[in-house]
């Protein structure tokens, strides 16, 4: 896809990624449609190409619905031929948004969107502009209660979220997408409890990750956190909603996600921390939601594989 060079609109462009999901992406479509900024807001739509015989129509439908899409300052489509998966056409898609326009906001197609989510992200990107451990903003948060005093509408986490959010160029760039320090990591356990400050599973998530097992931008993008000592601003009400915990997503098949209503707060002026901090009672809270159940614990077989894989490269 060509970008076109004359978007003049001061909001940030954003980048919705869709695939074989009709309804699914009818409904993000029209809650985003529904946002304040909407009209003066440029919308791209990746269409990754089909995987096989069996999606080929599904993708159609979903490609003549997005040629009726209407409700923003423009719709540019890019359909991909082949397949690109999930991960691979992430990274390309926001990569060629964000070099043309310095910051996007990314979507996928199982998002449902408050009306003031397209005003807390471009407020949140234009504060945090110059801000470079703010390396992303989210529009989706946990089902967590701030405390009563607490003065701002965001928080910074050490755990960043791939439900609705947005970045900037300079730090987009700073992810290394082939983790080539993977091998130091996996064996050293402090760097593995600092990264799981965000949460128990995402050692484990990573490891999958390095094994072939999981095919992942988000974690990647989670580590690139880490590695630059970055944060993620979540709002404290959560203005995204995933309807795609349902098994008809390649990533969440049927997971089990606690979440809170969309927000009907109509879009304000929004009061954001000054200094990169993260809040003991926001982490500890995000760090108690994703503790890894008896269930998933097999996910430590994969770390334990690839500690004595790289262990043995780096001896010999």
């Amino acid at each position: 896809m060509t970008i076109p060079t004359s978007k003049n609109s001061e909001l940030s462009p954003i980048a919705l990624f869709v695939y074989n999901r009709p309804e699914h992406t009818r409904r993000t479509v029209e809650s985003l449609a529904q946002n304040e900024l909407a009209p003066q807001s440029d919308l791209f739509v990746f269409a990754d190409g089909a995987k096989n015989e069996n999606a080929r129509a599904a993708i159609q439908e979903v490609r003549e619905y997005a040629q009726t899409i209407r409700g923003f300052r423009s719709v540019t489509i890019a359909e991909r031929e082949r397949n690109c998966g999930l991960a691979k056409s992430v990274i390309g898609g926001v990569s060629q948004v964000c070099a043309q326009f310095g910051r996007t906001i990314v979507v996928e197609d199982d998002l449902l969107t408050a009306p003031n989510f397209l005003r807390f992200m471009n407020e949140a990107l234009e504060h945090y502009k110059d801000q470079v451990r703010i390396f992303s903003v989210s529009g989706f948060n946990f089902p967590i209660d701030a405390p009563e005093d607490y003065p701002y509408d965001a928080f910074c986490s050490y755990r960043s979220s791939s439900w609705g959010w947005g970045t900037w160029q300079d730090r987009w760039m700073k992810a290394d997408w082939a983790m080539r320090d993977f091998a130091d990591f996996i064996v050293d356990r402090q760097q593995q409890e600092r990264l799981n400050r965000g949460g128990d599973d995402l050692t484990p998530m990573l490891a999958r990750q390095m094994a072939g097992h999981l095919n992942s931008w988000a974690i990647r993008w989670e580590y690139a956190h880490f590695k630059h000592e970055a944060f993620a601003l979540f709002p404290v009400t959560s203005m995204v909603y995933n309807i795609g915990l349902d098994g008809s997503g390649v990533h969440c098949r049927g997971d089990t996600v606690n979440q809170k209503p969309l927000s009907s707060s109509a879009a304000r002026a929004y009061r954001f921390p000054e200094t990169a901090e993260v809040p003991p009672h926001f982490a500890a809270e995000i760090k108690r939601l994703n503790r890894i159940s008896s269930a998933r614990k097999v996910l430590r077989y994969f770390r334990s594989q690839l500690e004595s894989k790289y262990s043995a490269v780096k001896s010999s």
